[in-house]
């Protein structure tokens, strides 16, 4: 049974990946600093997949930890690497705080990796690195713009740090996932988006919002060049986002990745507006939901949705479940959580 380091692995989709390896049979340690995550995420895990995973509570800004924790565990097959913050506006304010959580960790984990006799690696990256893409959709090929935010930035340098290291060091084998918007809850509604204070995302302050958690949502900006004037995302569930974590981790161990360094788009290949979303909502849910329309969110890009066809042919992955079932799954999980 080989074991697989999760980085971030109590996080939103760090959890849902873990499950998935679980359940394919590998042995799962997760680092979290539990910055913005819940140590009862552990039990909700287990208690889908009848196994409780290794748990190491560690910051990987502190590099000692860090390799500390590489000579505990030298026998590590693999490295999926979620843990980063992520919020696009958040990143605006805080710079700094983001190029150092995001960057620095990366790179410690990164020198302990190219160590291992099995360097695997598998980086959590984002639709975000293409800014605001000129043709629509876009295609893994697609120009890597100047970033729109500091957050969209690490991803950037993130991808290069990485890509620069597979070149030197010949037994380094990484791919680079850029997805889309994830949203949506296991189906057992035991594990799913937790933020700490207030959302960032779109979907769990939709459902705080019908949950009276918050009083009303902010639809930032009508007045963009889109059908309906709300900015366009490809919006795809957590647990088809997760198996495809698994499936490349899987083509690293088998070696039948092509090159060292290979990226693939992770989405639905369609496109939902903020509106549709809500709409989506109000259908699955059969509330209405309080909303107003808000100025627009620095860092934020028109339109973004996956061509997928790449990971769909050679990943021989694609997404199987709807919007609408995505918000039924985050609903499910948000009237769990609240007990409602």
């Amino acid at each position: 049974m080989k074991k697989i380091l999760v980085t971030g692995g109590l996080g939103f989709i760090g959890s849902h990946t873990v499950v998935e390896l679980q359940n394919e049979g590998f042995e799962v340690v997760i680092i979290d600093d539990l910055s913005n995550s819940s140590i009862d995420v552990l039990d909700g895990i287990e208690a889908i997949t009848n196994q409780k995973p290794i748990f190491e509570r560690l910051d990987l800004k502190n590099k000692l930890d860090v390799e500390q924790f590489f000579q505990n565990h030298n026998d590590i097959s693999g490295v999926i690497h979620f843990a980063a913050s992520k919020a696009v506006g958040e990143s605006v304010e805080k710079p700094l705080w983001y190029y150092e959580n995001n960057l620095n960790t990366l790179i410690y984990i990164l020198k302990e990796v190219t160590r291992l006799n099995a360097s695997n690696f598998i980086f959590s990256s984002s639709c975000t690195v293409y800014g605001q893409a000129e043709e629509l959709p876009i295609t893994e090929n697609s120009p890597v713009k100047l970033a729109e935010s500091p957050y969209g930035n690490t991803k950037q340098i993130g991808e290069e740090i990485i890509k620069d290291t597979c070149k030197v060091v010949p037994h380094m084998n990484a791919i680079a996932l850029r997805y889309f918007n994830p949203i949506g809850a296991h189906s057992s509604a035991k594990i799913g988006e937790l933020p700490i204070g207030v959302p960032q995302n779109l979907v769990p302050f939709i459902t705080q919002t019908a949950a009276g958690l918050r009083d009303c949502l902010s639809v930032f900006g009508d007045d963009y060049p889109t059908p309906d004037g709300t900015c366009v995302r490809d919006y795809i569930h957590v647990v088809d986002l997760a198996k495809a974590h698994v499936v490349a981790l899987q083509r690293l161990i088998d070696g039948k990745n092509d090159s060292n360094y290979e990226t693939f788009n992770l989405g639905t290949g369609v496109g939902s507006s903020v509106l549709e979303v809500i709409q989506s909502f109000e259908k699955v849910s059969g509330l209405p939901l309080n909303y107003k329309i808000a100025p627009r969110r620095e860092g934020d890009v028109n339109s973004a949705y996956a061509h997928t066809e790449k990971a769909n042919t050679i990943l021989g992955w694609k997404t199987q479940s709807t919007l609408d079932e995505a918000m039924l799954s985050a609903w499910n999980w948000e009237k769990n959580i609240r007990n409602l």
